[in-house]
Protein backbone atom coordinates (compact mmCIF):
# COMPACT_ATOMS: atom_id res chain seq x y z
CA UNK A 1 0.00 0.00 0.00
CA UNK A 2 1.49 3.56 -0.67
CA UNK A 3 2.46 5.96 2.21
CA UNK A 4 -0.11 8.60 3.36
CA UNK A 5 2.19 11.29 3.38
CA UNK A 6 5.23 11.15 0.93
CA UNK A 7 7.75 14.08 0.05
CA UNK A 8 4.81 15.44 -2.39
CA UNK A 9 2.20 15.64 0.50
CA UNK A 10 4.51 17.58 2.56
CA UNK A 11 5.28 20.43 -0.19
CA UNK A 12 1.50 20.79 -0.29
CA UNK A 13 0.80 21.23 3.17
CA UNK A 14 3.62 23.29 3.34
CA UNK A 15 2.31 25.60 1.04
CA UNK A 16 -1.33 25.19 2.26
CA UNK A 17 -2.66 23.74 -0.68
CA UNK A 18 -6.01 21.43 -0.12
CA UNK A 19 -5.82 18.10 -1.73
CA UNK A 20 -6.98 14.88 -1.35
CA UNK A 21 -4.94 10.99 -1.41
CA UNK A 22 -6.57 8.73 -3.76
CA UNK A 23 -4.92 5.19 -3.60
CA UNK A 24 -5.32 2.69 -6.23
CA UNK A 25 -3.61 -0.63 -7.37
CA UNK A 26 -0.19 -0.10 -9.07
CA UNK A 27 0.49 -2.47 -12.00
CA UNK A 28 3.74 -2.46 -12.89
CA UNK A 29 3.18 -4.15 -15.76
CA UNK A 30 0.71 -1.87 -17.58
CA UNK A 31 2.14 -0.49 -20.79
CA UNK A 32 1.33 3.00 -19.41
CA UNK A 33 1.12 3.74 -16.02
CA UNK A 34 -0.61 7.10 -16.42
CA UNK A 35 -3.30 5.85 -18.19
CA UNK A 36 -3.65 2.54 -15.89
CA UNK A 37 -3.75 5.31 -12.93
CA UNK A 38 -6.66 7.17 -14.98
CA UNK A 39 -8.21 3.69 -15.55
CA UNK A 40 -8.43 2.70 -11.58
CA UNK A 41 -9.69 6.03 -10.87
CA UNK A 42 -12.57 5.88 -12.89
CA UNK A 43 -11.14 9.18 -14.37
CA UNK A 44 -10.46 10.48 -18.01
CA UNK A 45 -6.50 9.60 -18.78
CA UNK A 46 -6.80 14.06 -19.85
CA UNK A 47 -7.44 14.46 -15.87
CA UNK A 48 -4.70 12.36 -14.79
CA UNK A 49 -1.53 14.41 -15.78
CA UNK A 50 1.87 12.06 -15.68
CA UNK A 51 5.15 12.76 -14.67
CA UNK A 52 8.34 12.93 -16.89
CA UNK A 53 11.72 13.48 -16.81
CA UNK A 54 13.63 14.84 -19.55
CA UNK A 55 17.19 16.29 -20.43
CA UNK A 56 17.24 19.69 -22.65
CA UNK A 57 20.98 20.41 -23.42
CA UNK A 58 22.52 18.30 -20.68
CA UNK A 59 19.74 19.99 -18.09
CA UNK A 60 17.30 17.99 -16.28
CA UNK A 61 13.58 18.99 -16.53
CA UNK A 62 10.15 17.77 -15.26
CA UNK A 63 7.46 17.55 -17.44
CA UNK A 64 3.59 17.30 -16.81
CA UNK A 65 1.36 15.80 -19.29
CA UNK A 66 -2.22 14.27 -19.42
CA UNK A 67 -1.76 10.41 -19.38
CA UNK A 68 -2.87 9.84 -22.82
CA UNK A 69 -0.77 12.18 -24.81
CA UNK A 70 3.44 11.69 -25.51
CA UNK A 71 5.71 14.94 -25.00
CA UNK A 72 6.82 16.01 -27.99
CA UNK A 73 10.73 16.51 -27.81
CA UNK A 74 10.98 20.02 -30.22
CA UNK A 75 8.78 21.70 -28.01
CA UNK A 76 10.22 20.21 -24.90
CA UNK A 77 13.33 21.90 -25.79
CA UNK A 78 11.78 25.24 -27.01
CA UNK A 79 9.65 25.27 -24.05
CA UNK A 80 13.48 25.39 -21.90
CA UNK A 81 14.94 27.10 -24.53
CA UNK A 82 17.33 24.93 -25.87
CA UNK A 83 18.14 23.08 -28.85
CA UNK A 84 17.69 19.35 -27.51
CA UNK A 85 15.67 17.48 -25.51
CA UNK A 86 15.12 13.37 -24.45
CA UNK A 87 13.96 11.67 -22.23
CA UNK A 88 15.89 10.54 -18.77
CA UNK A 89 16.72 7.30 -18.43
CA UNK A 90 14.75 5.72 -15.63
CA UNK A 91 17.60 5.29 -13.16
CA UNK A 92 18.76 8.25 -13.82
CA UNK A 93 15.22 9.53 -12.96
CA UNK A 94 15.17 8.05 -9.60
CA UNK A 95 18.43 9.05 -8.72
CA UNK A 96 17.77 12.80 -9.75
CA UNK A 97 14.37 12.89 -8.17
CA UNK A 98 14.69 9.92 -4.93
CA UNK A 99 11.32 8.77 -6.57
CA UNK A 100 10.89 5.19 -7.95
CA UNK A 101 9.69 5.47 -11.33
CA UNK A 102 5.86 4.94 -11.34
CA UNK A 103 5.66 7.37 -8.24
CA UNK A 104 7.50 10.49 -9.70
CA UNK A 105 6.08 13.33 -8.30
CA UNK A 106 6.91 16.89 -9.88
CA UNK A 107 6.52 18.07 -6.44
CA UNK A 108 9.28 17.02 -3.25
CA UNK A 109 11.81 16.04 -5.43
CA UNK A 110 15.61 15.63 -3.68
CA UNK A 111 16.52 19.20 -6.06
CA UNK A 112 13.73 21.56 -7.57
CA UNK A 113 14.28 21.62 -11.66
CA UNK A 114 12.60 23.55 -14.06
CA UNK A 115 9.13 22.44 -14.71
CA UNK A 116 6.65 22.83 -17.32
CA UNK A 117 3.43 21.81 -18.09
CA UNK A 118 1.61 21.02 -21.29
CA UNK A 119 -0.79 23.62 -21.87
CA UNK A 120 -2.97 21.51 -23.37
CA UNK A 121 -3.70 19.61 -20.16
CA UNK A 122 -5.15 22.56 -17.99
CA UNK A 123 -8.94 23.46 -18.52
CA UNK A 124 -9.39 25.83 -16.06
CA UNK A 125 -7.83 26.72 -12.66
CA UNK A 126 -10.71 25.72 -10.23
CA UNK A 127 -10.69 22.13 -12.44
CA UNK A 128 -9.71 19.26 -10.52
CA UNK A 129 -6.87 17.23 -11.69
CA UNK A 130 -5.03 13.85 -10.56
CA UNK A 131 -0.82 14.37 -10.20
CA UNK A 132 1.32 11.07 -8.54
CA UNK A 133 1.00 11.62 -5.17
CA UNK A 134 5.46 10.11 -4.63
CA UNK A 135 4.41 6.39 -4.63
CA UNK A 136 3.78 3.88 -6.71
CA UNK A 137 -0.26 3.37 -6.55
CA UNK A 138 -0.86 7.34 -4.82
CA UNK A 139 -2.46 9.90 -6.72
CA UNK A 140 -2.94 13.51 -5.30
CA UNK A 141 -5.77 14.97 -6.14
CA UNK A 142 -5.70 19.10 -6.55
CA UNK A 143 -7.30 22.09 -8.05
CA UNK A 144 -5.04 22.82 -11.29
CA UNK A 145 -4.77 26.60 -10.19
CA UNK A 146 -2.92 25.36 -6.79
CA UNK A 147 -0.98 22.60 -8.75
CA UNK A 148 0.32 26.31 -11.10
CA UNK A 149 1.13 28.03 -7.55
CA UNK A 150 2.39 24.92 -6.59
CA UNK A 151 4.86 24.48 -9.06
CA UNK A 152 5.54 27.51 -10.35
CA UNK A 153 6.01 25.76 -13.94
CA UNK A 154 6.06 26.88 -17.45
CA UNK A 155 2.83 26.44 -18.99
CA UNK A 156 3.20 25.55 -23.01
CA UNK A 157 1.68 23.15 -25.54
CA UNK A 158 4.16 19.85 -25.14
CA UNK A 159 2.45 17.61 -26.94
CA UNK A 160 1.09 18.24 -30.57
CA UNK A 161 -2.62 19.30 -31.05
CA UNK A 162 -5.42 16.47 -31.57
Amino acid sequence: MAPKTTRATQALDRAGIRFTLHAYDYDPDAPRIGRQAAEALGMPPSRVLKTLMASVDGRTVCLLVASDREAAMKRVAAAFGGKSAAMMKPADAERLTGYHVGGISPLGQKRPVPTAIDAHALTDPDAEIHINGGGRGLQIRLREGDLVAALKPTVVPLTEPR
